[in-house]
């Protein structure tokens, strides 16, 4: 999947701030790439940019329109329907995230099979796929894992990216999931993908190369997680990782949504990780810790990091508190 880029972020009439996620972290990571916002009503949620008409951000070089909050249901509402269609028209490119597939919309269909335009539903993804074969191929690449699902594994390897950037190695953020891919204008997502097939499209995703020196591979769900641990181990296996970024947030009491299920520990995570990393890379590494220390106070959190960074013997941040310059540091220090 490639999105055009630079967008419009498209944000309807929602009104719950949390609901606009996916566009923060758009404009978040990738603000050159953000024309503008486009909001239905004045009690729109607002990420603070130029409010644009599609003709006025077209004429700034617009050329995607992406869909970028999430409701109940993932249902694309009808009163957005009148703004997508007049995009399509006028040859924007539309990209969502909903599980409502763009193309149910008959308009939009019409659309897209006359030229007009290019649908993206980035959680769906009906493209062909081999098999993974395991099979080593040029380049160095880096993991994010996790403790469970929702910790900070796309956060993590987009600041990484960053930081590596900012010291002139030239690193690429690799996409696996909705909002990774519409940050990235790439990827393909995992978890639309047949199980046979995981380990297939993370090669896909981040195939040989020798123009850049690092893919930083975005991380999904958690071998310790039921729901979600085949996806996990795709990823691990498909990744052929030279490092791996574990991540974990403080003071979580269980796997997510699963209060039956408790949580692994660090030493158990590294374990388990290294072990199914090595079946593709026997030099697999974990070198280093992100945590998400929002539900304890900022010296209590440094405590914390310099007492893991001693503990496990690896560096420990958080890296929407601190960075993660020490953990770059580890990791060229290879």
């Amino acid at each position: 999947m490639s999105i055009s880029q630079p967008y419009l972020l498209f944000l309807g009439d929602v009104t719950d701030p949390l609901a606009a996620k996916t566009a923060r972290g758009i404009h978040q990571w990738r603000p050159n790439s953000c024309v503008g916002q486009l909001r239905l009503t004045d009690e729109t949620v607002s990420l603070g940019l130029d409010e644009m008409s599609l003709q006025q951000a077209q004429e700034l070089g617009a050329k995607t329109l992406v869909i970028g909050t999430a409701n109940a249901g993932g249902v694309i509402p009808k009163s957005w329907q009148k703004t997508l269609i007049a995009a399509a028209e006028m040859g924007y490119e539309i990209a969502s995230g909903m599980h409502q597939r763009l193309s149910d919309i008959t308009p939009l269909k019409t659309l897209q099979e006359e030229g007009q335009t290019r649908l993206h539903d980035v959680r769906h993804y009906d493209g062909t796929l081999e098999v993974g074969s395991g099979k080593k191929r040029s380049g160095k690449r880096l993991l994010t894992i996790g403790t469970d699902c929702s910790v900070g594994k796309m956060f993590t390897a987009l600041a990484i990216e960053k930081a590596l950037q900012q010291r002139d190695v030239d690193a690429q953020f690799k996409a696996t999931g909705q909002t990774g891919i519409l940050v990235q204008g790439s990827g393909i997502s995992i978890d639309a993908v047949v199980a046979d097939f995981i380990s297939g499209a993370v090669e896909a995703v981040s195939p040989e190369f020798t123009d850049h020196e690092w893919d930083i591979i975005e991380g999904q769900g958690s071998l310790f997680n039921p729901s979600f641990a085949g996806v996990s181990m795709g990823l691990l296996h498909g990744a052929q990782p030279d490092a791996m970024v574990l991540c974990h947030e403080v003071g979580r009491q269980h796997i997510r949504h699963l209060p039956h299920a408790k949580l692994p520990s660090i030493e158990e995570t590294i374990a388990a990780n290294q072990q199914a990393a090595r079946l593709t890379n026997p030099n697999a590494k974990v070198v280093g810790i992100c945590l998400n220390t929002s539900s304890i106070d900022e010296e209590d959190a440094r405590e914390l990091c310099a007492q893991w960074s001693e503990e496990y013997q690896i560096p420990v941040t958080d890296p929407v508190r601190f960075s993660v310059d020490s953990i770059i540091d580890n990791l060229l220090a290879k």
